[in-house]
C-alpha cells in the first residue's frame, strides 16, 4: 500500500506491536557501517523500544540477524515476542509470532520484516500487543 511502510503494515498484520515506542533498523551493512547498525541496535535494546528489523537476511548476509537478535537478549526475556511477517500486504504474506528464545533466523530473508517487542509486550489471542501505557492490565478470568 504506497505510503504504509512495512512496518506499519507488518504491525497491522500481527495486531499492535506499535501502540508505544518503536523504532525500525535495517540490517543492511551495504550503506551503513555494521558498527553504526550494532550501536543502534544496543540503543534500542537498552531503552526498551520495540524494534522491526528492514532487511535482516539474506543468501549473502545471514550473520547479522542472530547478532541483532542476540543484542536484543541481553535486555529481555527468551519468551519475548516476536512476529515475522513475509510480503506484507501482498497476495502471498504469511505472518507468525513466535518468541526471541524461539526465532529461526533461517526463516527469515529479504521480504520479511521482524518486530520484536518490548518487555511490556504480550501475546494475546496468537497476536502481539504493545501497551500504550506501562500498567499492564490483566483481563479478568
Amino acid at each position: 500500500v504506497p505510503g504504509v511502510t512495512a512496518a506499519l503494515a507488518a504491525g497491522a498484520i500481527l495486531g499492535a506491536p506499535l501502540g508505544h515506542d518503536h523504532v525500525s533498523i535495517s540490517l543492511s551493512d551495504l550503506h551503513t557501517p555494521w558498527e553504526v547498525i550494532e550501536r543502534r541496535v544496543r540503543a534500542a535494546a537498552e531503552a526498551d523500544i520495540v524494534v522491526t528489523f528492514y532487511n535482516p537476511r539474506s543468501r549473502g548476509r545471514d550473520w547479522q540477524l542472530p547478532k541483532a537478535l542476540a543484542i536484543l537478549a541481553e535486555h529481555r526475556e527468551p519468551v519475548t515476542p516476536v512476529g515475522v511477517v513475509r510480503n506484507a500486504s501482498r497476495p502471498d504474506e504469511s505472518s507468525r509470532v513466535t518468541t526471541l528464545g524461539s526465532l529461526d533466523p533461517a526463516i527469515v530473508d529479504m521480504m520479511t520484516v521482524v518486530t520484536v517487542g518490548n518487555t511490556a509486550t504480550r501475546r494475546i489471542a496468537g497476536r502481539m500487543v504493545t501497551p500504550r501505557g506501562y500498567r499492564w492490565q490483566e483481563e479478568p478470568e
